[in-house]
């Protein structure tokens, strides 16, 4: 591992080296904060992806590229004369001690609950005016349905049990298969929202991200159903010719390779 001082200097080296590309290539010099948005969003992806696959080497590499696009904003903001990367830094510096009252202050907080309601009452305090004004609205659905439960758990409102939810879980279940039996479209969706809500929610209380838990299935989906395209292939079979009995087969094969 590198020393704090090695640490510095590679930080220093790829700031010299954004300062280089910033004034001579063709490409970075075009660059705006609003054309790197969608790529910034894109490199996030493929860190998270990385983590789900506990690939180190990958992750290494992808924190690099999502560190390139924090330099690379905060040159920008330096060339509009509005933050630098040094303005960044120290933003977030002091936010986290603001934030920490129980590192840097005489506030106690021994749970990580506590420390989360900690959090929520003083962004309030801050000039929030609600808990939930930091969602992100383009985040994803289930992860912005995540973090408005987390956020409102933080400031007390909640269920007590993990078995309160899961009884919600089954009346909401119920509701939506009273609209699907009634034929009613529009209640359905809304139901089937409850559903997906209440699901994310027990998904909380038993200690599972959602997100990470519906992207690891389907990983292992495609994982499956490549395995079944391939073997079909062997055989010298056309996919979409095959019956649902014959493409079983190899699915429940695919299973001994992708759990």
């Amino acid at each position: 591992m590198n020393s704090r001082k090695e640490q510095l200097t590679a930080f220093n080296r790829l700031l010299d080296i954004m300062d280089d590309l910033r004034e001579k290539c063709p490409w970075d010099k075009k660059q705006t904060l609003e054309s790197l948005r969608h790529l910034t969003i894109e490199e996030t992806y493929e860190l998270a992806d990385a983590i789900l696959e506990n690939d180190l080497p990958e992750i290494k590499k992808e924190l690099g590229d999502v560190l390139l696009h924090i330099v690379f904003y905060a040159k920008i903001g330096s060339e509009k004369k509005a933050f630098d990367i040094g303005d960044v830094a120290n933003s977030i510096c002091d936010k986290l001690i603001s934030r920490h009252p129980h590192i840097y202050g005489d506030v106690v907080a021994n749970t990580e609950e506590e420390v989360k309601r900690n959090w929520e009452q003083l962004k309030l305090k801050e000039g929030n005016t609600s808990v939930l004004e930091g969602v992100p609205k383009s985040l994803p659905a289930v992860v912005k349905a995540s973090r408005i439960q987390e956020k409102v758990a933080g400031v007390g409102f909640d269920w007590e049990k993990p078995e309160q939810v899961w009884e919600k879980v089954q009346e909401e279940l119920s509701e939506l298969n009273e609209e699907i039996k009634a034929g009613h479209k529009e209640n359905t969706e809304k139901e089937f929202g409850d559903v997906l809500f209440s699901m994310i929610n027990y998904a909380r209380f038993i200690g599972v991200n959602p997100e990470n838990a519906l992207e690891k299935t389907n990983k292992k989906f495609i994982n499956r159903f490549q395995y079944l395209e391939e073997e079909a292939k062997k055989e010298g079979k056309d996919i979409s010719e095959m019956s649902l009995t014959e493409m079983d087969v190899y699915w429940e094969k695919s299973k001994e390779f992708f759990k």
